[in-house]
């Protein structure tokens, strides 16, 4: 009995320690909390996605406010999705897992960056090659990335 039960404690915990690679909130699947990922390119704006316009990436759903975006993110995901699969930029640069503001942006070098709010994206800003070097160092490591 005690080894079945060191088995299952072992079990959950490695499994509590493995999150997934797209941030999606507690409650639901929806990447970026179900705003159109495109939209950040196209509009330069956080817009929402439809319910009826979604797509399956990475483990989770992704809501689109077009067809044509939605058109647009399957052809490249690489390209539209943010960086650190939604999760805060900044709190990625400091080794932990953040939510983020939908609005807390910015498009950085081709790529979609998204932080907690919008102080800590002007903080992210300052230093923003220090801050994705960093972040580009720990993401691996607070993710399975073997979600396809």
């Amino acid at each position: 009995m005690r080894a079945i039960t060191l088995l299952f404690l072992l079990l959950t915990s490695a499994f509590a320690l493995a999150k997934p690679p797209i941030e999606t909130g507690t409650f639901n699947n929806k990447a970026i909390y179900g705003y159109d990922t495109v939209a950040y390119w196209t509009q330069n704006k956080a817009v929402k996605g439809a319910d009826d316009i979604v797509l399956t990436w990475r483990g989770a759903e992704w809501h689109f406010s077009s067809e044509e975006n939605k058109a647009l993110f399957e052809s490249d995901p690489e390209k539209y999705a943010p960086q650190y699969g939604g999760y805060c930029a900044f709190g990625i640069a400091n080794d932990k897992l953040v939510s983020i503001d939908e609005d807390a942006f910015q498009i950085y070098n081709g790529k979609l960056y998204l932080n907690y709010n919008k102080k800590v994206a002007k903080r992210f800003a300052e230093d923003i090659d220090y801050f994705i070097a960093e972040a580009d160092k720990n993401y691996p490591n607070k993710v399975d990335l073997s979600v396809e």
